[in-house]
């Protein structure tokens, strides 16, 4: 009895080593990701923008978002639970999915003076709503795309209401990555739809065949296929201005280590395999995962596709946009801002930010610089965690903080 009590301790301080050690190398960065915001940001941010910065130095003080001189930032919407994709009905209102209330709220601003004028539900008890996309043919119809399928509705613009629900595609609903998101092909592709489903591990071999792809289908849900697969989590998809082609962000794989492997941004193309689980970044082999003595490198263009841009490894890349060809400096055009959403297992948290990508007039990657930060503080907390971005044609941009439950409006100039 003695022994067995013995060997029971041992195999139990061995646990509770083992737990410690996982916990004290993928885990002491956690707290910007879990603890509630210091303060509450709605009522630190004006709910009308300010005068804009004109210097460096007068956009770091008085408010806790740092911006670049010319560009000012308020509250436009606040009290939604945890909200992530925007997107414009055919109107113009801003609707945006309420993932954790299962529920798509319209947010009208009637009079025009930045700030929403109510939260209307417009579909309610659904199964983590996502993905949100119009389609405007015979007449205007609201996809929706919940963890489990993607369904047709009607929608009244005037009313803000969407009804007549029917289900076009099935999905996988378990595992780790909930979000599926989707994305209209611009024409004459436009009655195809997108869809994004990630991975149910962090790195495996999968059993069902729509994990860990971007799928596409027709605009009634027919002719369901993989568009692309290798993609771990590409939770947010956007169209390039001048070439239309798809651009995602994509989250790399967990508990490699602090710096890898890296997140990306890739370009979609049909048919191609972006390396998930055994390859990363720019056809990096992960050898932590894949043992196996392959003919060939396991690794290599074209059955391998790497990806186009590297991110910091646990930014957790998410909303991606390409600033407007109006409305904002010349500098910007169809530069592409990234929402860093932060990380969760990084020892020294990093992210928690909006980041822009400087392009060329091809769109050649010339490097990063930060455009919005100080939701990440010290001491272990965050205001606050971008999710998605949209900007209007004018220059208006709106960023979804399913952390801070609001949504941000972003101006340049006096607007």
């Amino acid at each position: 009895m003695k022994r067995w009590m013995m060997v029971i301790a041992v195999a139990g301080i061995a646990i509770f080593g083992a737990a410690a050690w996982f916990g004290w190398r993928n885990l002491r960065g956690i707290g910007p990701a879990i603890r509630p915001p210091a303060e509450d940001i709605s009522k630190v941010l004006p709910s009308v923008a300010p005068a804009p910065a004109t210097s460096e130095s007068e956009n770091i003080t008085g408010l806790p978002l740092r911006l670049p001189p010319g560009f000012s930032i308020s509250v436009f919407a606040k009290g939604l639970d945890k909200p992530r994709v925007l997107v414009r009905d055919p109107n113009g209102t801003l609707l945006v999915s309420d993932t954790d209330a299962g529920r798509v709220v319209a947010l009208p601003d009637v009079d025009r003076d930045g700030v929403a004028d109510r939260a209307v539900t417009v579909a309610s008890g659904l199964d983590r709503p996502h993905g949100l996309a119009f389609r405007c043919a015979d007449r205007c119809r609201l996809y929706i795309a919940e963890t489990d399928q993607v369904a047709v509705w009607d929608y009244d613009a005037g009313a803000l209401r969407a009804g007549s629900k029917k289900k076009i595609i099935d999905l996988p609903d378990n595992g780790d990555h909930f979000t599926r998101t989707i994305l209209f092909l611009p024409p004459p592709d436009d009655d195809k739809l997108l869809i994004s489903v990630g991975s149910d591990c962090n790195v495996c071999r999968e059993d069902d065949a729509r994990r860990a792809k971007i799928l596409i289908a027709n605009a009634d849900g027919r002719g369901l296929r993989a568009f692309v697969s290798g993609l771990r989590n590409a939770v947010f998809m956007a169209l390039h201005p001048a070439t239309g082609k798809v651009w995602a962000t994509e989250m790399g794989r967990d508990l490699l280590g602090d710096n890898l492997p890296p997140d990306e941004i890739d370009i979609i193309e049909d048919g191609k395999n972006y390396g998930w689980p055994i390859c990363y970044g720019k056809n990096i082999h992960d050898t932590d995962f894949d043992k196996n003595v392959y003919v060939r490198n396991p690794c290599l263009e074209p059955f391998e596709t790497p990806s186009y841009i590297d991110i910091p490894a646990h930014s957790a890349p998410l909303g991606l946009a390409f600033a407007p060809a109006d409305g904002w400096p010349e500098e910007y055009r169809d530069d592409l801002l990234v929402a860093y959403h932060g990380s969760w297992n990084r020892s020294v948290p990093t992210g928690y930010k909006i980041v822009r990508a400087r392009l060329d007039a091809d769109g050649n990657f010339e490097g990063f610089e930060d455009f919005i930060t100080g939701w990440l503080r010290d001491g272990g907390t965050a205001l606050g965690r971008p999710v998605d971005i949209l900007i209007d044609s004018g220059g208006v941009m709106y960023i979804s903080d399913d952390k801070a439950g609001v949504i941000y409006r972003v101006t340049y100039g006096t607007r």
